[in-house]
């Protein structure tokens, strides 16, 4: 199998958070899967540390997409051509958005719907996009996997999808994050909250 990948958001020294959730997923995906192809579609040029395994092809598409115009244009044009250029059996992007120009089936991982309840938050620009995209974007996928199951309802109950269209994959945690010892808790809990106990 041909699988096409949006790996915009592997930038080097820049992985914030769904730059790290696309770094472990992919990562562990395609040495898992020795036997597909995977091609990487990045929106600038890559560093080699995001070519996992040999499996992989890297495709630099432009423009830089980091702007609402500059993904139309990426996703709607760059992305569905390469689709089409390539022969990708199925396109698998962990950002929230997809190419609705693509007949490639797509599996969606929407991470949150923040823009819905926190719109302050959101600059009038990308809230326009986020408005008229999000609601086709999860009409358009034939798979989404969401991160939480907060997520899976939000987006039963403000959009129409089909519940069995939506499947939850809770994020999980790098190895560097371990419990501590019972020895440094009581550290912590000294220097911040006169050894009372607390919850993060």
């Amino acid at each position: 199998m041909r699988i096409g990948i949006n790996a915009r958001f592997l930038l080097k020294n820049k992985l914030e958070g769904i730059g790290w959730f696309s770094y472990e997923i992919l990562k562990e995906l395609v040495q898992q899967q020795p036997e597909d192809e995977f091609i990487f579609f990045f929106d600038r040029p890559y560093d080699e540390q995001f070519i996992f395994a040999s499996n992989i092809t890297p495709v630099v598409l432009q423009p830089p997409a980091r702007h609402p115009i500059l993904f139309i244009l990426w996703f709607e044009w760059s992305v569905a051509r390469a689709l089409k250029r390539y022969a990708v059996d199925v396109f698998f992007s962990p950002d929230n958005f997809c190419s609705l120009r693509t007949s490639t089936p797509t599996l969606l991982v929407v991470h949150d719907l923040a823009y819905l309840h926190f719109p302050e938050q959101v600059s009038r620009v990308n809230l326009k996009y986020y408005r008229y995209f999000m609601p086709r974007f999860i009409q358009k996928a034939e798979r989404i996997v969401t991160v939480s199951n907060y997520t899976k309802q939000d987006m039963l109950t403000h959009f129409t999808v089909s519940p069995e269209k939506v499947a939850v994959a809770c994020n999980g945690c790098r190895p560097e994050f371990q419990p501590l010892s019972e020895k440094e808790k009581n550290a912590i809990r000294v220097q911040y909250t006169e050894g009372k106990e607390y919850f993060f």
